[in-house]
């Protein structure tokens, strides 16, 4: 075997988060490096939900929105996604998708902006879904567009700025972009910050209180493991609360829910994100899941991220000959998500090849193998095994084959 191989199998008999990966339906078979798209599933989930359907619907029925806790569970859910992202308890609240959370959040922060500023900017490279909805509301709010590189947001932020909606974490590459700098800058510009967490949360720390940021959103079917499709959450900083104007207002958000008056009063705090009724079924498999999280720190997910993706990337440079991949990902700390992109000129034929061997990623054109390393259940011996594997398929690969990008 090689020094690579030895030394994965030592690096994983230190790790000290080695143990959580036995909270995880997970087969030794395979290597899911797909968890930057849909975590794994924890493995005590399914008997909560057995309980859930079986007892508090099944038995309980409506009681169970008292009895059981529906009712209080985006808000509850909200305070346990909190620490995870470096917020204080009761500044967030989950549920409804990661779009209709960024439309609240986008309509939200143009109706707090001072009068005049008609400015909202965006992430050019951000994920469409993103984009679409700043689009749409600029076009309800009379505010105009101006897409930019995230790097070039602070510099660009002036008096005409309303806000800028920015993802932490880039998701084609994983470039990690700078939250408090450009939080910082924006706020230096009178203008507010609303940052996309779904590539961040659960992977590295975030500091939502720490720098100032204004609202965020996030989805928790990535690094949060909380099935396909769960419910997304909204952050509203404490500071906003009281002025905060959500333009989607629900029965479940007003003050008086059950008193289904004509007139729309809204809620205190956070319970403000809401709108219609909770999805409850995948609300409480979220809840469930997060118990992985019970004793973890996020500080010694990010340390084993970085270890991780730098022994990947030393894998792929020791067995992967020259000139086949290039890494998109930065290798420096500071810019560096928890995934490893390669620019690959036949990707869309070898990630289909490296998913039949056992190693699970994905693809994302046109030229970009995608490697994500959740660090709760993936391990060292993983990324040697996955560039292995990698190296063998581009063997097989036509010669030919060059990254289409330097």
């Amino acid at each position: 075997m090689s020094d690579l191989y030895q030394r994965a199998r030592e690096l994983d008999a230190a790790d000290p988060l080695a143990g959580h990966r036995a909270k995880f339906a997970l087969d030794e078979e395979t290597v899911y490096l797909d968890g930057n798209s849909l975590g794994a599933l924890p493995a005590h989930v399914p008997a909560r939900m057995a309980d859930v359907i079986g007892r508090e619907w099944g038995e309980l029925r409506i009681r169970s929105w008292d009895e059981s806790g529906w009712w209080t569970a985006p808000e509850r859910i909200g305070d346990r996604i909190a620490p995870l992202v470096g917020a204080a308890a009761g500044q967030i609240v989950a549920g409804d998708s990661t779009s209709v959370n960024v439309f609240k959040a986008v309509v939200a922060a143009a109706r707090l902006a001072e009068e005049g500023r008609d400015e909202i900017l965006v992430d050019a490279s951000t994920f469409p879904t993103d984009g679409y909805v700043a689009e749409s509301a600029a076009r309800m709010t009379g505010h105009r567009i101006v897409a930019l590189d995230p790097a070039d947001i602070p510099a660009a932020a002036g008096r005409r700025t309303a806000l800028a909606l920015v993802n932490h974490v880039d998701y084609r590459t994983g470039r990690l972009h700078d939250l408090p700098g450009t939080t910082a800058a924006l706020h230096a510009a009178g203008a507010l910050a609303v940052w996309d967490l779904c590539h961040s949360a659960g992977a590295l720390p975030v500091g939502l209180d720490e720098h100032g940021v204004d609202l965020a959103v996030g989805c928790t079917y990535k690094y949060l493991n909380g099935g396909p499709g769960s419910p997304a959450y909204l952050y509203v900083a404490e500071r906003h609360q009281g002025r905060f104007d959500s333009p989607l207002p629900g029965w479940t958000s007003h003050a008086d829910p059950f008193g289904m008056t004509p007139g729309y009063r809204p809620a205190d705090g956070a319970v403000r994100g809401r709108v219609g009724t909770p999805d409850i079924l995948s609300m409480l498999a979220l809840e469930a899941a997060l118990d992985v999280w019970d004793g973890v720190a996020v500080d010694a997910v990010r340390a084993k991220s970085l270890a991780l993706t730098d022994f990947f990337l030393e894998c792929v440079r020791a067995y992967v000959p020259e000139g086949r991949v290039t890494p998109v990902t930065p290798e420096a700390y500071a810019e560096r998500g928890s995934q490893v992109a390669l620019a690959c000129a036949d990707a869309p034929a070898v990630m289909p090849e490296l998913i039949k061997r056992g190693v699970v990623g994905d693809l994302r054109r046109p030229d970009v193998l995608r490697f994500g390393f959740t660090p709760l259940y993936v391990g060292f011996a993983d990324a040697e095994r996955a560039a292995r594997v990698l190296a063998d398929v581009l063997a097989s690969a036509p010669d030919a084959a060059r990254p289409t990008r330097p």
